[in-house]
């Protein structure tokens, strides 16, 4: 396997950059550094793959090509032309450019695209005879660009479908957040797979789902095929050994600390299909029923949860009832748990008149949203009732 040390950039949602600073140190990433959106990082191929298996929070993993200066579209031909391709890829592989930028000075980023896949289309020519043929809908290799306002630099993307796609979802509900997403905000959440975790309002399950992948220590990757395995450079062996490590460290399920719930019955048919693809079905607790009506599965553990909001539940007035009422119902029954609450209502702490000891800016595609916690300590709430509020 190749040992050259390799410039690597991961996407992410915005907002979990420091937690995959985390895993990719702790996966052996080098030179590591987040920047808006992602997490620049160095290392071996062999680190690239291990990546794609292992990270829960990284959208894809794009291999850094080259990087310049450019004043106009043919300083953009000219870097991609400048670039080996054919050491790369066959002339026999489908290609899709994909350019994206930040404050660049170009008018049209169609046209850019088009000058790269020209330079690339032109190179492989020149080298090997022949020119790729375009896929825009399900290419071989993926050529990511990046602009900002001097600077141009070039990716392979090493992902193929998006990292997020885990294989297990065979029904995503209404309105599901990311699974890298949900495992960010367990993440940032501190939660470790001792203490019980309870989503009372689970959807299609995403939290528990990516809690379980967690607790049995399941490589998120592991059932699934990636772009790097297109490129020339691939080398299968290296790809087994990661493999069959990350199998070999998988435990067993612990029964009866993780927990879901929704008052929806076809809620419940679809996680309970989702972790019987995953494998999981031995893992999470289910049971239907109505928030505010069911107990804490445990006396004291995490709660997190992306409640229902808009359509999902009747539009506003609905709302204006409801949070209310589940706030009441935390103060209650929850003393000693800590809440999680995910949403993209910021109003969110005084519909439910709870004070949030933290407040996370993250984003759901293009959504803000915030992660508010709340910690539920016995006796606060007798002593707002001794404050005659």
């Amino acid at each position: 396997m190749d040992s050259t040390i390799q410039a690597f950039f991961a996407p992410c949602p915005r907002g979990l950059e420091p937690v995959l600073v985390d895993e990719l140190t702790g996966l052996g990433a080098a030179a590591v550094k987040a920047t808006a959106g992602g997490v620049a990082f160095r290392g071996t191929l062999a680190l690239c793959y291990r990546v794609n298996l292992e990270s829960r929070i990284a959208s894809r993993v794009l291999l850094r090509i080259a990087e310049g200066a450019y004043r106009d579209e043919q300083d953009v031909y000219d870097a991609a032309y400048a670039i080996r391709w054919q050491d790369w890829f066959t002339p026999q592989q489908r290609i899709k450019v994909k350019v994206s930028a930040h404050r660049c000075p170009l008018k049209s980023l169609d046209f850019v695209t088009l000058r790269v896949k020209d330079a690339v289309c032109d190179r492989l020519q020149y080298a090997r005879g022949k020119r790729p043929s375009v896929d825009t809908h399900a290419p071989d290799i993926l050529i990511a660009v990046y602009l900002d306002g001097t600077a141009c630099t070039l990716y392979l993307d090493t992902s193929g479908e998006p990292l997020f796609k885990r294989g297990w979802r065979k029904s995503a509900g209404e309105a599901p957040i990311r699974e890298n997403l949900a495992a960010g905000i367990l993440r940032l959440s501190k939660w470790a797979p001792d203490l019980p975790l309870y989503d009372p309002m689970c959807g299609s399950g995403t939290f528990v789902v990516e809690a379980a992948l967690m607790a049995r220590r399941i490589a998120p990757g592991i059932g699934r095929r990636f772009a790097f395995e297109k490129l020339l450079s691939f080398a299968p062996p290296t790809l087994n050994d990661v493999r069959e490590e990350l199998q070999a460290a998988e435990i067993d399920a612990q029964s009866g600390l993780i927990h879901a719930a929704d008052q929806s019955a076809q809620a419940i048919t679809s996680i309970r299909a989702n972790l019987a693809l995953a494998g999981l079905t031995e893992s999470v607790t289910l049971q239907q029923g109505d928030v505010l009506h069911l107990p804490p599965p445990a006396e004291a553990g995490l709660l997190v949860t992306n409640p229902p909001y808009g359509h999902r539940m009747g539009e506003g007035d609905a709302l204006k009832t409801f949070y209310p009422q589940f706030g009441d119902h935390l103060k209650k029954h929850f003393c000693g748990w800590t809440i999680q609450i995910f949403t993209a209502d910021m109003k969110l702490p005084g519909l439910l008149r709870l004070a949030p000891s933290r407040r996370v800016p993250l984003f759901n595609g293009a959504i803000e949203c915030r992660l508010f916690e709340f910690r539920m300590v016995a006796g606060s709430l007798r002593k707002k009732r001794a404050d005659g509020v």
